[in-house]
């Protein structure tokens, strides 16, 4: 190979790198994109002020979405723990929201909502909680955020029971972006922040 060519390959080599330099720089277009695993269908639900709630409260918004009941002793204690963790970081972006709905709501009314949230000690225009018809709910927890275990997978809504540890981020346009993070996990909701922070920060 002559000299002449390889000075050729070189300097186009060059000035492609400083293209691509000035292309990207500044921009986030060289990180790879957070995947879409769903989309958030239609719903109406019930919040804690006996407010309707809706899909459309999600647009233009960054949201976290979980499933728990107020009478659980088990893991939603330590799920919400982890939740307040993920409140107090963006609480004061207002283009944030967490919402969690029950999966007991023959337990979980609307004024037994509100008692749990105000025990939280929390802005419930930022962490709304919401109740509604079981199977409107647990239709949402599957065919929507993707939290349910498949082996609860059962005929009969009125026997199933949804208890998950799992959290979905949906984007300002309604999409379940990112993956499935499981909320009992240190690292998991590390994670879950970071690309909150992403989709934050994409407008």
């Amino acid at each position: 190979m002559s000299k002449k060519l390889i000075t050729y390959i070189v300097f186009f080599s060059v000035l492609l790198i400083v293209f691509f330099f000035f292309v990207f720089r500044g921009t986030d277009n060289w990180k790879v994109k957070m995947p879409t695993l769903s989309y958030v269908k239609p719903f109406q639900f019930t919040n804690q002020d006996g407010q309707p709630v809706t899909d459309a409260n999600l647009l233009n918004k960054i949201t976290v979405v979980e499933y728990f009941f107020t009478t659980c002793k088990g893991i939603c204690p330590k799920l919400n723990t982890n939740m307040k963790e993920v409140y107090m970081q963006f609480k004061e972006d207002p283009e944030f929201q967490i919402l969690s709905h029950t999966c007991n709501p023959e337990i979980d009314s609307v004024s037994v909502l509100k008692h749990y949230a105000d025990s939280l000690k929390v802005d419930t225009k930022k962490w709304i909680f919401v109740t509604g018809r079981k199977d409107s709910l647990y239709q949402m927890a599957r065919g929507s955020y993707l939290l349910d275990d498949p082996k609860n997978n059962v005929e009969k809504i009125e026997d199933q029971f949804i208890h998950t540890q799992f959290f979905a981020l949906v984007d300002r346009k309604g999409k379940v972006r990112g993956k499935i993070y499981d909320g009992l996990k240190t690292i998991e909701v590390q994670q879950l922040k970071r690309d909150i922070a992403r989709l934050l920060k994409d407008k």
